[in-house]
């Protein structure tokens, strides 16, 4: 009987792992084995679990999620194809820098000297140790702060840009809402967590997302977090750095464009990229993904979510030609200048060739609608080309594209002299 009992155990033991645990998403490119930590997080040892979700091979989702925020957003259109809290405000750490990069990029020449303050040597780990009144070349400083992620780069760069910690913040927050961000609140350039009289420093998965979108155009940006090792000297040629980008990531599967990564008590570990895959680029956003020690959920969840996108997402052209119905024209002269019978136009889209041809990453069920809208009625004079209407392609009632309709032909107006003119006409002849 004891024997018995014992099987059974073991029986039910095997059953919960099998069913419970989640299943690790590999097959992306020929990712390469993790070792993933066994040590659940403080979070989720206070009752918050992976989100659970239908398997993607259904379309319902990515599969479970350690994250407690993740967006998986088409890059070419901004558009989020998958969400789990991706609205909820929450620190973000190191992912900060990003839009710290791309300001410096934007605002600063790559050849500028960098001096170093008091407040940027005295920042906290992860640091590359410079000192007070050193100085650097900018250009040198970003791969410090995309490559190692440095705090005290992070700072110095931002008091060169800005004028200060705080000028430098203004910025950002400037330039996130220029993006489209409705939830962020930066207070720092390095992403530790920190706070003002405008609340604590905070972004979305949507936001962060919608940066890391703005940041890949940028060939620059590119050039930098795509750099394995870059070498750089102080300008005084006295000290002398080597950093190894630590995105481990670029060497888990093809196709990953940029990526960082962050990490702080409040943030937990964090990890925005974006990732080519059979000609889809998507970017990926995750915030609160564990707690020490568990650093290698993010590759995990970031799997999950490439290759959901990637099976369920295909570009399709969605341009069909519209019904377009004739519009009375009133007071408008007819083709055969007789007082008689009716007059319209008729709508033509105002198209070229090569749009019709336009793609759309669209899911397998997904369908575009098309919304003609043009006048019921027009007032002569009619002009060849005069906009009557319009024609929109709708996805979940958004717009995604729109094209203008206009009339096919010149229509004049009814006047007096037209009138004097016909009589006289029919009168002599």
């Amino acid at each position: 009987m004891k024997v018995k009992r014992t099987g059974l155990i073991f029986l039910l033991v095997s059953v919960f792992f099998c069913v419970c645990l989640p299943a690790g998403a590999e097959s992306f490119d020929h990712m390469r084995q993790i070792v993933p930590d066994t040590e659940m997080p403080e979070a989720y040892e206070s009752g918050i679990q992976p989100e659970a979700a239908v398997s993607g091979e259904s379309g319902g989702g990515p599969g479970n999620l350690y994250a407690l925020s993740a967006v998986l957003m088409d890059a070419d259109s901004g558009r989020v194809l998958y969400e789990k809290e991706g609205e909820t405000p929450r620190a973000n750490a190191s992912t900060t820098k990003v839009l710290t990069c791309m300001l410096a990029l934007e605002n600063g020449s790559g050849d500028d000297y960098v001096t170093v303050s008091a407040r940027a040597a005295a920042q906290p780990d992860v640091q590359l140790n410079m000192r007070e009144g050193e100085q650097y070349y900018l250009e040198d400083l970003l791969y410090s702060l995309m490559l190692q992620s440095h705090n005290d780069t992070a700072v110095a760069i931002a008091e060169h840009i800005g004028g200060s910690v705080e000028g430098f913040a203004e910025m950002m927050n400037k330039k996130a809402a220029e993006l489209g961000c409705t939830d962020t609140h930066f207070v720092t350039p390095n992403g530790l967590d920190d706070e003002d009289e405008e609340g604590v420093h905070h972004t979305t998965a949507r936001d962060l997302a919608l940066i890391m979108r703005y940041a890949i155009k940028s060939r620059t940006f590119l050039k930098i977090t795509e750099t394995r090792e870059y070498s750089f000297s102080d300008l005084s040629g006295r000290r002398t750095f080597t950093l190894r980008n630590a995105n481990a990531f670029l060497d888990m599967t093809d196709g990953v464009l940029s990526g960082k990564t962050g990490f702080t008590g409040d943030a937990g570990y964090c990890y925005v990229c974006a990732c080519t895959k059979n000609g889809k680029t998507f970017i990926v956003s995750l915030l609160g993904c564990g707690w020490p020690n568990n650093k290698n959920y993010k590759w995990k969840d970031t799997i999950s979510l490439l290759n959901y996108g990637d099976r369920n997402y295909e570009y399709k052209t969605f341009f069909r030609e519209p019904e377009l119905p004739d519009i009375a024209v009133e007071n408008g002269v007819p083709e055969d200048n007789s007082l008689e019978g009716s007059v319209s136009v008729h709508g033509i889209v105002n198209i070229r060739e090569e749009e019709k041809q336009k793609k759309l990453l669209l899911g397998n069920d997904e369908n575009i609608e098309c919304h003609v809208s043009v006048k019921k009625e027009l007032v002569a004079p009619v002009k060849k080309g005069e906009q009557i209407g319009e024609v929109a392609f709708l996805l979940d009632g958004t717009s995604v594209a729109s094209y203008p309709v206009t009339a096919d032909r010149d229509i004049e107006k009814i006047s007096y002299l037209w009138c004097v003119d016909q009589v006289f006409h029919d009168f002599f002849h």
